[in-house]
């Protein structure tokens, strides 16, 4: 859409470049996204993706940094949440206790005003502002317990309702005054499996006899793909996909959203040609193309597309390390060489069991590499180390200039025979994701941060390491670290790769 502000009639939100920071600290970045009418779209993701935020925005308890939001094609940007046409459910129920389930449902409407016309005594039309009358509070709360399944609860204390219950009193007060869009901020969270898992087909059938629109925040998967009509998938602020739940489970776009939804094996490979990668040292027949010729990719399969064949049969050959019962399916690991492969199978080997294993072009989903290297502006300091990343790291700065060397002062002599000085000379840095190691002493390496992502990658675990100042570092690593972990990098100088900001330099 080249204009993002244009109105679209199917369109009741409309996020538009929207920037959100606390502190200084940004939490949502250049988010834009639209909502349809009547839909039931969440936002889902891990804790501190910025989800709530995002619905938080939306109903005005918070305002946006930059950007707008949009309202039927209205910008409601700086409007007080009273003043927008939003109900939002929290997970803490928030019931008054000294109120029956009529009282707390009516709550609302007791101080709801509406405006009505009148002729005055000079017989002009005129308006005022009149409360509901008890009449109609009472029908609109018995409409409301009845979309809940509580009707005939009215005069109950809360207290003697159950969990599940209570939430569905919260909603029943949500929808009682009628908005065009219900909020809903995880609001099953504080319920048991059983109950959760009720009240989210409860949900689901409430959104299709409401007909409007629920905004959902959760970071429950199966909660998204078992009552959204659209999802989308957020990390550290950023929107990494949206799609309907079998697009996104199906097609995912990236390795975030592969690992986040669902069980994933995902391996390294390199596309060798259209229709054609290789992986777990095997090429396989696959459904993608326009892949460089080499290019290095990442692949997924789900652990249902991996079929168990006898040992000589398949294309790949493992020994099974373990057989777990699940319920519906047996879930089986199965190590082939280096590789680690998840499966899940109504049939289970023994293990031990030497097995073969074939999967079908159409259960290889091929994707972008997106983290390849690491990449830095850096300086030269006056001890020829190089600062980046929010760390300090020894190097080789002779690469930076062929044919060069250090003298005993520590001044860099070109080919040419020309002394230089590079102290706070900018280069450009580049490291290896399998150059970086971690450790949990803080003084080891040149820079520290925490772990904030980590997804396994069948042979070793792709790590995200976040410094103090928000500086990445993607490293790979075959040990099992905690996220929120706090640890040291340390590169070694010759993984270190150097090069001019200013290329012209190198020629002296």
């Amino acid at each position: 859409m080249e204009n993002k502000e244009m109105k679209n009639n199917n369109h009741i939100i409309n996020i538009v470049d929207v920037c959100k920071e606390f502190d200084g600290v940004s939490v949502i970045e250049n988010l834009n996204l639209y909502v349809k009418k009547g839909e039931f779209i969440t936002f889902l993701g891990p804790s501190g993706c910025g989800k709530t935020t995002t619905l938080r925005m939306i109903a005005g308890f918070e305002l946006p940094t930059s950007g707008k939001i949009l309202l039927n094609g209205e910008d409601i940007s700086k409007l007080p949440p009273n003043l927008r046409p939003v109900n939002t459910v929290f997970q803490k129920y928030a019931l008054f206790p000294h109120l029956n389930i009529f009282d707390n449902v009516a709550f609302g409407l007791k101080l709801k005003q509406t405006e009505v016309s009148y002729t005055d005594k000079n017989g002009k039309q005129k308006t005022k502002k009149v409360k509901l009358s008890k009449e109609v509070i009472a029908e609109k709360v018995k409409k409301a317990l009845e979309i809940v399944d509580l009707a005939g609860f009215e005069k109950r204390s809360v207290s003697t309702l159950s969990g599940g219950q209570q939430q569905r009193i919260a909603i029943a007060r949500a929808i009682v005054n009628e908005p065009e869009i219900l909020l809903l901020d995880e609001p099953l969270g504080a319920l048991d499996l059983k109950m959760r898992k009720e009240m989210q087909l409860e949900l689901k059938a409430m959104h299709k006899r409401l007909g409007i629109t629920f905004i959902y925040v959760t970071h429950d998967q199966e909660e998204a793909l078992t009552m959204s009509d659209t999802i989308v998938i957020m990390s550290d602020g950023v929107i990494q996909q949206i799609g309907t739940p079998e697009m996104i489970y199906n097609e995912p776009k990236n390795t975030f959203v592969a690992d986040f939804i669902g069980e994933s094996n995902i391996f390294s490979g390199v596309m060798t040609k259209d229709y054609q990668v290789r992986f777990c040292g095997k090429p396989f027949v696959c459904e993608d193309g326009g892949f460089e010729k080499d290019e290095p990719v990442d692949v997924v399969v789900r652990p249902e597309d991996v079929i168990i064949k006898g040992a000589d049969d398949g294309m790949l050959k493992g020994k099974v390390t373990s057989v777990l019962f699940k319920g519906i399916h047996y879930q089986i690991l199965v190590q082939c060489g280096r590789y680690e492969i998840e499966i899940q199978s109504t049939v289970a080997p023994k293990v031990g069991e030497t097995v073969g294993l074939e999967i079908q072009p159409n259960g290889i989903h091929v994707m972008k590499k997106i983290f390849r290297v690491n990449k830095f502006s850096g300086v030269i300091t006056k001890r020829n180390t190089v600062e980046f990343g929010d760390g300090e790291f020894e190097c080789d700065v002779t690469q930076l200039y062929p044919g060069s060397h250090l003298d005993e002062e520590g001044y860099l002599i070109t080919a040419k025979g020309e002394k230089l000085d590079l102290t706070d000379v900018e280069v450009n840095v580049e490291v290896g994701l399998h150059d970086v190691t971690m450790s949990d002493n803080a003084d080891e390496g040149g820079a520290q941060g925490h772990i904030i992502s980590l997804i396994y990658k069948s042979e070793y675990y792709r790590y995200i390491v976040r410094t103090e100042n928000e500086e990445d570092y993607v490293l790979a690593c075959e040990d099992l670290w905690n996220e929120n972990d706090l640890v040291s990098l340390i590169i070694p100088k010759e993984k270190i790769r150097l090069t001019l900001k200013n290329p012209e330099e190198s020629k002296k």
